[in-house]
């Protein structure tokens, strides 16, 4: 714990208190309307889910924009431009719908700000599948002030995604950091808690705790808001 320098914090259901599947509800609902004259909502999905699979399945260092592009060109062909474009028209306007679904928590922006206060690089570490624009309205949405982030990830940005390890490693080569001087604080006990494998302090929240995989949950710490914000308080000062 004296080495940590770093906290990196999962976006939703960590930053962002939000019921992961209402905010899947709504989000999938809205994106499928902006394309019904085009393409049926079951078919759209079957677009977007598969497109998504390749990105998460992809090992080569591209980023993950141009991985999911060139899965989603392949898909729709002639339309591609068409569906870049209502893409973009959507995460411009209705995406902001799915605030909706979001709880501030106080417990959180005052943990940010006291560990920002102490001295820790805060970075967000998000599973980079959103373009950023859409990442960044969902940080405001969070209420922790977005200065106190030197690094976010996101779809432009990164060439990996959660649960793959070399996602981690590309953060800490971009933050210059080694993983005993970080700590992943994070609601999914495989895509959060994965960190640990290359030596990164791990803390589970609980209150938005996903398990998909039903996977033994192994986590250096855990708790709720409430307990993450007290101990955020006994952390050490660094400067």
């Amino acid at each position: 714990m004296e080495k940590i320098n770093t906290i990196m914090f999962d976006l939703d259901g960590t930053l962002l208190s939000i019921d992961m599947k209402e905010f899947e509800r709504i989000y999938y609902k809205s994106l499928s309307k902006f394309f019904k004259d085009i393409v049926s909502a079951e078919d759209f999905m079957k677009i977007i889910y598969s497109s998504m699979k390749t990105v998460i399945e992809n090992t080569e260092k591209r980023t993950n924009e141009d991985v999911f592009m060139e899965a989603l060109k392949e898909r729709v062909q002639d339309d591609f431009h068409l569906y870049e474009k209502r893409f973009d028209e959507y995460y411009n306007s209705d995406f902001s719908l799915l605030k909706e679904a979001v709880t501030i928590r106080a417990e959180i922006t005052e943990a940010t700000d006291l560990l920002k206060e102490k001295g820790y690089e805060l970075v967000i570490a998000t599973n980079p599948l959103f373009p950023e624009k859409a990442i960044e309205q969902r940080i405001t949405w969070s209420g922790v002030n977005r200065d106190h982030f030197s690094y976010v990830s996101h779809l432009e940005r990164n060439h990996y995604t959660k649960p793959n390890v070399a996602y981690y490693e590309e953060i800490l080569e971009s933050i210059n950091k080694q993983p005993e001087e970080c700590m992943m604080v994070g609601n999914d006990a495989l895509e959060d808690m994965v960190a640990k494998k290359i030596g990164i302090t791990t803390y589970l929240i609980t209150d938005h705790l996903l398990n998909r995989h039903d996977i033994e949950v192994i986590a250096d710490h855990k708790g709720d808001y409430t307990d993450f914000l007290t101990f955020a308080k006994e952390m050490p000062h660094l400067s």
